[in-house]
This record gives structure tokens, C-alpha cells and sequence, in this order.
């Protein structure tokens, strides 16, 4: 038997996905900025983001119902980790972007079957009891790394740049949508899909304001850039919050 919860993730409406591209695109480039802008390296970045992560988790899973704060505030910590790990795994391992493609791909496919077969469903109106909630997290964390290899393969090894890169990921999520809204696309296949096309479209649009010019991007710099899209989550948590619009999924029945 297992305690039952209220449901502990957000309904999926327009400012969700505002609010996790917003995450993912600062997890890109608030990870850059502690590795190399802060000279803290990758290795340390990782300890110490790492530690954070589990401290935000502890609090994430002490919760009987969704809280705003803890939520989103663990959703961009995964974002920067996730980002963490597939950088650690190119730079300082050596593996390659298509190899991290492959692994990640498989350890995702792996834990959703996992998650289905002892929960019967990967729902996230469902996210009520703890194993439920431990798959729904470890799921994003490898939607994240796995995001980040696939965004960086396609627009630096690819060489498609940043911008052609996240338009690409904006038509597949639209087509996704379109999908989903008019063609009868199972809605949980059409979340998780775009849960993890939101990353490296975030990340591309992340890359292409904070990199500088004579690597394709427009100069901003990470810290401006990372402040910026964290204005941004505050304030539509803020607002979302106020207006009662950001409530937890309904539980399926």
C-alpha cells in the first residue's frame, strides 16, 4: 500500500510550458556561467548543484500536495543538473553527443516501461503517491540530459547554429501540438515528447542570446541572460499563483 497524496504536478496550460522553457533555457546558461564564468569547473559545478538538487527534492517530496515554489524551484535545478551531466559526459569523459543521445534515450524508454508496469500509468494527473512521484522525477532528469545532447549534437555538431536549431524545435513541438489538438494524439505521448523537445529548443534560444557573436550569438552573457529568464519564472509563478491558475492536475480516476 502506498500513502496517497493530492496530486503533486501542475495542471499543463499555456504558463507551464512558459514557465519550463523559461527553466530550461536559464538551466543552459546558468550552468555555463557557474562552470566557466565563475572558473568553478565542471566537476565542482556538478558536486555542488548536485547537493542543492537533492536538498530541493527533500523538499519537493515532503509536500502532501503541488506547491508552487518547491515545484519549479526543483524543476530548474534539474534543468541545471541534467544539463550537468551531459556536459561532464562530452568534456570531461570524452563520449560523444550521439553516444549520450542513444544512452539517454534508452535509460528514459527504460524508466518510463519500469514506471508503467508497477504504476500502470505515466500520467501526471496521477502523481500521488511517492514511487509514483520518484519515477515522474528521475523521467525529467533524463528528459533534460537527454535534451541537451540532442540539442547540442544538432546545433554544434550538426552545425545547423542556434537559431535554425531551435526553429527546428519549434516546428516539431508545433507539429506535436497540431498532433494533439486536431489529429487525436495520445496525450500522454504528446506531453512527454514535447517535455523533452522544450529542452534543447530552450537551450538553442539560451545558447543564442548569452553566446558571443563569433560563436553565433548576440553577446548578452550568461549572467544577463540567466537574470532575465529568471525574472520571468518568478513573475509568471507569481502571477499564475495569484490568479488560482496554477493548481495541481486532477487525479485520474
Amino acid at each position: 500500500m502506498h500513502t496517497e497524496t493530492a496530486n503533486k504536478v501542475p495542471e499543463v496550460t499555456a504558463g507551464f510550458w512558459l514557465i519550463k522553457l523559461m527553466a530550461v533555457t536559464m538551466g543552459e546558461t546558468a550552468a555555463d556561467y557557474l562552470a566557466v564564468n565563475l572558473g568553478l569547473g565542471l566537476t565542482t559545478t556538478s558536486i555542488v548543484m548536485a547537493a542543492v538538487l537533492c536538498g530541493a527534492l527533500a523538499l519537493q517530496f515532503a509536500r502532501d500536495r503541488y506547491v508552487p515554489w518547491t515545484y519549479w524551484l526543483a524543476v530548474l535545478l534539474v534543468s541545471i543538473v541534467g544539463t550537468l551531466v551531459t556536459d561532464n559526459l562530452v568534456d570531461n569523459l570524452g563520449v560523444s553527443l550521439v553516444t549520450c543521445t542513444w544512452v539517454f534515450s534508452v535509460l528514459l524508454a527504460l524508466t518510463f516501461a519500469v514506471w508503467y508496469r508497477m504504476e500502470r500509468t505515466l500520467s501526471i494527473h496521477a502523481v500521488t503517491n511517492v514511487r509514483r512521484e520518484a519515477f515522474y522525477w528521475l523521467a525529467i532528469l533524463f528528459t533534460f540530459a537527454l535534451g541537451t545532447a540532442v540539442g547540442d549534437l544538432i546545433s554544434e555538431q550538426f552545425a545547423l547554429g542556434y537559431l535554425a536549431a531551435g526553429i527546428l524545435f519549434g516546428a516539431v513541438i508545433a507539429s506535436l501540438s497540431l498532433g494533439y489538438f486536431a489529429l487525436g494524439l495520445d496525450g500522454i505521448l504528446a506531453f512527454w515528447l514535447v517535455y523533452i523537445l522544450t529542452r534543447p529548443l530552450g537551450a538553442s534560444f539560451g545558447d543564442l542570446l548569452s553566446q558571443p557573436g563569433d560563436h553565433g550569438g548576440l553577446g548578452l552573457g550568461t549572467v544577463d541572460t540567466s537574470l532575465m529568464f529568471l525574472a520571468v519564472i518568478a513573475a509568471t509563478v507569481a502571477v499564475m499563483t495569484f490568479r488560482g491558475a496554477d493548481q495541481a492536475a486532477e487525479p485520474a480516476h
